[in-house]
């Protein structure tokens, strides 16, 4: 039945007919406490974490489990479930081999501080192809793709099974905010309208989106569910403490109470671009909507690594349209609009007569010309409540957190160059946390080997930290040989693209060899060390790398001028003290 209320309102119906409650009764939850308190545990991931509470309050409806081996195959190749319903991307818990995961037993989830959420029984085990799933839900296998590059630490294998929710994960921000789909659908029933429209954000709103969700309400005369996500979205984006605050602002002000809802959704997006928004049109349904706005490009990852975007500027939409009648959610297109500083109003681009005076400000401008330079927003671009929580919360790009990493191979000269580079930016005013490889080694990864295996955990390890450092504003400059091109975009896409940049010391091995003081290549070429990167376990150069340098013919210091330039350029440090390469050989 759909939901009603005593005006006799319908709302969409959940997709599949029901929504799904994994959550069990309290009468059956102290002995199922008792039972999992004596079960081996599984730590879960942000992401699976986010899955997980989705999964258990019905937003993925008909979905009840992580995805069993034929719901996964049918999802990647025809966006479908065993029972026939469109679901366009794999919800799965990844695993490695261990004697405690295995068929027919039971297994205790628990978060990243060991509370206890609930039950998972073992029913399906089974191995999970990389490529495929890179090719198949992402369209792409370039390591600059977020998912793709961090899917390379997900476990061998998929785990699938009934599950029994204790509990969901607590939260402390906006909790009057934080609506599972039954209360959503709840209150939308309260506002008297069958005709819902979703927006999905996971960035600031501008007058361009209000006066579009606005035009949107009133052409099906219904209401807006404001709907961003505050889980996991693109690395580097506003955090969502900043976006909430300006979306309150924006609808207690400036929206009509009785048409709009705003509510959070803790969704780890995937960055799929048309599968996803096909996805996010599904989940919508489920919390009572029946339109769904969507941009060009929506939930794209940016640029690959040749500079190009993963998905095309209307794929999504496209592809939302094509199953909008099966899935019963219409398509409403992320109109193009702009401003007109003579009428002092929006208009569609295609409306506009030809030499008609414009304005505009594109994403990238409100970052670099305005937040990053301290310029407030001009109030025809932007509510002045919105300017000011940005400002306050996005500091002068010259104050904000960058990661220079130096990958190269050992004694290429990254160590050298990196402490010339310090005494720099110190120079200019940029306080510097330095992350080298052998320091961390004997630090943070003491007793880590050199497997592959090893190396990855190590480079994850300096990548978390360098986050954290960036995320407060730091320059923090990472030297180490980090190998592997998937690690080294993993770590890139922790920090966040536009916060990092990737430095390739690319100096021949033989050199590298010459001035090897230590002797290592000569044991690991007599077989007296294994895995030695450059001998018998391979290198892999960045393909794309922001900056390259050449250790035989540039000295260290003019390198390091080098990289300077490029963060002056970036607008990371606001002068430099330049040095021509003649100056410094007079020097």
């Amino acid at each position: 039945m759909s939901d009603m209320n005593q005006k006799g309102t319908k709302l969409i119906e959940p997709y599949g007919g029901k929504l799904v409650n994994l959550v069990v009764a309290p009468e059956e939850a102290e002995e199922l406490k008792a039972h999992a308190n004596q079960l081996p545990s599984l730590q879960l991931s942000q992401r699976a974490l986010n899955d997980l509470e989705l999964l258990a309050v019905g937003a993925f409806s008909p979905l009840s489990t992580f995805m069993g081996k034929d719901d996964y195959q049918g999802v990647l190749h025809e966006l479908r479930l065993t029972s026939g319903h469109i679901f366009p991307l794999p919800i799965t818990l990844s695993v490695d081999a261990s004697d405690d995961i295995t068929l027919g037993k039971d297994i205790a989830l628990r978060n990243a501080k060991n509370e206890l959420l609930g039950v998972m029984t073992i029913e399906e085990m089974y191995e999970w192809d990389k490529e495929e799933l890179a090719g198949q839900a992402f369209g792409s296998r370039d390591l600059r793709h977020p998912l793709v590059a961090e899917m390379h630490r997900w476990g061998k294998y998929n785990i699938s099974g009934k599950l029994r929710i204790l509990q969901l994960p607590t939260y402390f921000d906006f909790r009057n905010l934080r609506l599972t789909p039954a209360q959503t659908r709840a209150r939308l029933q309260g506002y008297g309208s069958e005709n819902v429209v979703a927006f999905q954000t996971r960035n600031p709103l501008h007058k361009v989106h209000e006066e579009l969700t606005k035009r949107a309400i009133a052409d099906v005369e219904g209401v807006l569910l404001l709907h961003p996500v505050v889980g996991m979205t693109k690395p580097g984006d506003v955090d969502h403490y900043t976006r909430v605050r300006s979306y309150k602002a924006l609808a207690d002000h400036y929206y009509d109470a009785d048409r709009i809802l705003l509510s959070l959704l803790p969704l780890a997006m995937r960055m799929a671009g048309p599968r996803e928004a096909l996805w996010h049109a599904l989940i919508r349904r489920n919390y009572g909507a029946n339109h769904l706005i969507v941009g060009r490009d929506h939930a794209g990852p940016g640029k690959d690594s040749t500079g190009k975007p993963f998905y095309g500027p209307y794929d999504a939409q496209e592809m939302v349209s094509k199953y909008a009648d099966e899935l019963e959610v219409k398509m409403v297109p992320f109109a193009e609009l702009t401003y007109l500083p003579e009428e002092d109003r929006y208009e569609e681009v295609s409306k506009i007569a030809d030499g008609t005076k414009t304005a505009s400000i594109s994403g990238t401008q409100v970052r670099e010309d305005y937040l990053s330079k301290g310029k407030k927003l001009p109030e025809w671009f932007t509510r002045p409540e919105v300017a000011e929580i940005l400002t306050e919360s996005y500091p002068a790009r010259h104050k904000q957190g960058v990661c220079i990493w130096f990958t190269g191979l050992s004694g290429s000269g990254k160590s050298t160059t990196a402490d010339v580079l310090t005494s720099m930016l110190l120079e200019q005013g940029r306080q510097v946390t330095v992350l080298d490889g052998d320091v961390v080694r004997t630090n943070l990864s003491k007793g880590l080997g050199f497997s592959k295996e090893d190396r990855d955990i190590n480079i994850r390890r300096i990548g978390y930290v360098a986050a954290e450092i960036v995320r407060h504003g730091g320059v923090v400059i990472g030297a180490a040989v980090s190998p592997y091109r998937a690690t080294r975009n993993d770590v890139r896409n922790l920090i966040g693209s536009d916060s990092f940049i990737e430095v390739f010391v690319d100096t021949p091995l033989n050199v590298c060899e010459g001035r090897d003081v230590k002797g290592m290549y000569a044991k690991a070429r007599r077989g007296e060390i294994k895995d030695f990167t450059g001998i018998d376990d391979p290198y892999e150069s960045p393909l794309h790398a922001e900056v390259t340098l050449d250790t035989v013919k540039t000295t260290s210091e003019e390198n390091a001028h080098i990289i300077l330039r490029h963060l002056v350029e970036k607008g990371f440090v606001r002068s430099e003290i330049t040095q021509s390469k003649e100056d410094l050989v007079a020097a």
